[in-house]
């Protein structure tokens, strides 16, 4: 079996790297490149890796995707797009169709000013560009408006596959439940929408890595989705803030221990073979 962490980055501080709230101070600003994360890969039993984007720039996206041809563990890349000038995206989404690993975009709609912005008429004539070209549309929402946007479009667009990442940010810290637990159940009950069983930035910010704090909400994720739509992903080096890459890998595999066999080979790498087209 292929063990793939579905969701890092790579950035090199002061050229290509986030702007991140306050809370996170200096604690990323260092570089993390290929040659970071090989040996916590090979330390963990991971195989492939799924390069996500950082920025909401083409540039940064092209450059992701050479580099991954000389990075034996990427399989695959998801970049940015101008998701609102449908004209720009489907000239963007043509050059970058050569460069080959490219399987998904991600816009961070949490920069974006308009809650709504999802739902326009624009974007949603790009996202029907994503669906044509079998690309995944990944979305990270972190408010109530902003997942009901999300909810819309993967229901408005059946075609498209939607990848929601980081458990839809449950509110562990806390130990709350709703409204999280019932925005996951409706997201859950669309067919094309999928799952990544990692922690983002809204929870490690504030919080350790505790598979036992976590597990709940993993195992409800599980429950709802089936492990045909929940990957395994790392977000590192973003994860970092939590815990060491060993921990948080070993923690995701201890999650899905008590799984059959067959359903922990999907978590770790075969559902994403599959939604990713790798």
């Amino acid at each position: 079996m292929t063990v793939i962490d579905c969701h890092h980055h790579f950035w090199t501080f002061g050229k290509r790297a986030h702007k991140f709230p306050p809370p996170v101070g200096t604690r990323l600003d260092h570089d993390y490149m290929p040659d970071h994360l090989r040996p916590q890969l090979k330390a963990a039993g991971v195989d492939k890796t799924i390069l996500v984007q950082v920025l909401n720039e083409v540039d940064e996206t092209h450059e992701f995707l050479q580099m991954s041809k000389d990075i034996d563990f990427v399989a695959g890349v998801v970049g940015w797009v101008p998701l609102a000038d449908p004209p720009a995206c489907a000239r963007a989404l043509d050059d970058m169709k050569p460069r080959g690993k490219l399987v998904g975009i991600r816009p961070l709609i949490a920069y974006e000013p308009d809650p709504n912005w999802l739902v326009q008429p624009s974007v949603r004539e790009s996202l029907g560009l994503l669906a044509k070209a079998g690309l995944v549309f990944e979305a990270i929402p972190v408010n109530e408006q902003q997942f009901e946007a999300v909810l819309m479009v993967t229901r408005d667009i059946p075609g498209l596959k939607v990848v929601l990442n980081h458990l839809g940010n449950p509110p562990v810290p806390e130990k709350a439940w709703q409204p999280w637990a019932g925005n996951m159940a409706r997201a859950a009950a669309l067919p094309n929408m999928s799952v990544k069983l990692s922690a983002g930035l809204a929870l490690v910010v504030k919080w350790k890595w505790s598979t036992e704090e976590i597990r709940r909400y993993a195992d409800y994720v599980l429950e709802l989705f089936g492990p045909d739509r929940v990957m395994a992903g790392s977000n590192w080096p973003v994860v970092e803030l939590g815990g060491t890459y060993t921990q948080v890998w070993r923690g995701i595999t201890d999650l899905i221990a008590n799984l059959p066999a067959e359903d922990r080979a999907k978590v770790l790498g075969l559902s994403a073979q599959r939604i990713y087209g790798i």
